[in-house]
């Protein structure tokens, strides 16, 4: 077994979940920390760069809801958060991820999957850590929004950056619309078509001026980005 020495903060208030969940992840080569309140979660979250949290969202203070809005809008970097419920309704699922919660596990769970999902949101998050991303010929920097294909650099608005930022994330993967949507208007989706007419700028500039085009439409689902077999 690797030990790959991400730290946790489990933030839990009953005693016997805590505890097995705590020692659980210990020998799993996690530096776990633990919390019993939202309020003090909110506190070590800020003090310390957690890989991971993992978060019940019936504590006794303050809803868990509202500690997860609260860690994502104060920390730096923002840690993923996987949020615990015994509530297994679609309104809290709703409700944590529009607070930006990462995953979610509803209670009973099997200790293992909670470790996989630890695992699977410290890859992600590592993944957005890196100020570059290359998919091919294309390299983006997320830091200082600069594309360029085969050296060549590409000029793109900031909407039109977040989607292929969004698309280079996925690959080799396909993206839904409507994900796109979601992540990029949120509630403020325009009554318009507006991913149509976003992809139409993209191709403009990332593949039209090259030899084959980059992004390809997935019908019935979305788009990716794809690089030809050599």
């Amino acid at each position: 077994m690797e030990h790959n020495h991400h730290s946790v903060l489990v933030v839990e208030d009953n005693p016997d979940i805590a505890s097995q969940l705590c020692d659980f992840l210990a020998e799993k080569g996690f530096v776990v920390d633990y919390a019993k309140s939202g309020r003090l979660a909110i506190a070590l979250a800020l003090e310390n760069n957690f890989d991971v949290i993992i978060l019940d969202l019936s504590l006794p203070d303050i809803d868990g809801i509202a500690v997860c809005e609260h860690i994502k809008q104060s920390c730096s970097p923002v840690p993923p958060i996987l949020m615990l419920t015994a509530r297994d309704s679609i309104e809290h699922k709703v409700e944590g991820f529009g607070v930006g919660a990462d995953d979610y596990l509803t209670k009973p769970f099997l200790l293992e999957e909670v470790y996989l999902r630890c695992i699977a949101l410290t890859r992600r998050h590592r993944l957005h850590q890196l100020k570059v991303i290359n998919v091919g010929e294309l390299s983006i920097n997320v830091s200082t929004n600069e594309v360029t294909r085969n050296n060549q650099a590409i000029k793109l608005s900031s909407t039109d950056f977040k989607i292929l930022c969004i698309l280079a994330e996925a690959f080799p993967n396909a993206v839904s619309k409507r994900y796109l949507v979601d992540k990029i208007w949120g509630e403020d989706a325009p009554e318009t078509d507006a991913v149509r007419s976003h992809m139409y700028t993209l191709r403009s500039a990332v593949d039209k001026p090259f030899t084959y085009g980059m992004i390809k439409t997935v019908h019935g689902i979305g788009f990716r980005l794809d690089i030809p077999e050599l």
